[in-house]
């Protein structure tokens, strides 16, 4: 008989009958092991900033992000991932703070790696936090982001961000042959060890919103876009290009991001090359999740669960949100 037979030879809610067997038959599951928290980092000291678009995050400086790095060990959360807010004066036309050796993120790095070596530290190696006009790259007179020259300036930054202890680095600007550029600039200063993790299918999306307010790059960007490299929203198979060109290039991960509207291109990119896959539950779908739960319009916690499941389901192997220690802090309960 077919294992497919018809009712009532099987019944499929005989296994759902009890959290016994539901538990049993469970295809997927959620870890901390899962998940990267993602911080804001500011200068100076006992430093904290709301940000008002993603509530309950908050902008930090070192000495109190201290804290939230050894609560990710408590937790089991395996990485933290930087992401600096540069102040108004430092940003410029060329970027040039993004590869200063004294600068936030390398010293930054540099502190945490010293208190807690054995917590993975991911940079994000972009130009929009230190451009006076909020690109991802260096502009031309006619404001298009140049390729090459971008290039350049990331694969200084990636080194820098290695030198000073990064276990990752993590290009998010969409440049062609950035992956390369950055790989060939480790090897030759023997960085054999550091990690790329590429956001290889990052799309022009309007979900990042609440993250350009939290790093400061809102008001530069203005009514400015992101169109000319970041990938259009109607295309699939172009992230399977992208990935596979990355991959080729000497990425050790890839990212997919935005996360849930985007599951599709998750399962597809996991299927096709099975290497590590990372998802990415950008601002806006926090702020959402957020919202709703404020509102009494849905229950957050199980929501946020589900959330994570979906990319667990999708096939990513490791989920960078903004929720991590309340989803690692959930689950601890459940021990």
């Amino acid at each position: 008989m077919s294992v497919f037979s018809q009712f009532p030879q099987k019944r499929m809610r005989r296994m759902r009958r009890d959290e016994f067997s539901r538990r049993l038959m469970r295809e997927n599951h959620l870890r901390p092991d899962d998940l990267i928290y993602p911080v804001f980092v500011l200068d100076g000291k006992k430093q904290e900033e709301t940000v008002a678009s993603m509530p309950g995050v908050v902008r930090q400086s070192l000495d109190l992000l201290m804290y939230r790095a050894e609560k990710c060990l408590q937790l089991g959360i395996p990485a933290m991932a930087i992401f600096p807010v540069i102040e108004p004066g430092l940003k410029s036309l060329t970027a040039a703070e993004a590869v200063n050796p004294m600068g936030l993120v390398p010293r930054i790095v540099s502190e945490l790696k010293k208190r807690f070596p054995e917590l993975g530290i991911i940079t994000d190696v972009a130009l929009d936090p230190y451009t006076s006009h909020g690109q991802d790259g260096l502009i031309d007179a006619n404001g298009y982001v140049m390729n090459e020259e971008t290039v350049a300036v990331l694969a200084q930054q990636a080194l820098m961000h290695a030198q000073a202890g990064a276990d990752v680095v993590a290009p998010s600007d969409m440049m062609d042959g950035r992956i390369g550029a950055i790989r060939s600039a480790l090897e030759s200063r023997k960085c054999i060890q550091t990690r790329i993790l590429a956001y290889s299918a990052k799309y022009a999306s309007s979900f990042y919103g609440p993250f350009r307010d939290a790093v400061g790059s809102a008001a530069n960007l203005g009514t400015g876009n992101k169109y000319t490299y970041q990938m259009d929203p109607a295309n699939s198979d172009e992230a399977l290009w992208e990935v596979g060109l990355d991959l080729e290039e000497g990425a050790d991960m890839v990212m997919v991001k935005p996360g849930l509207p985007y599951l599709d291109i998750v399962r597809r990119v996991k299927d096709r090359f099975g290497a590590p896959t990372f998802v990415y539950q950008v601002s806006g779908e926090y702020a959402m999740l957020k919202a709703a739960a404020q509102n009494g319009w849905l229950d957050e916690k199980t929501c946020v669960l589900e959330a994570m499941l979906a990319f667990k389901r999708a096939g990513a192997d490791g989920i960078l949100t903004y929720y991590a220690m309340d989803v690692a802090e959930w689950l601890k309960q459940r021990e």
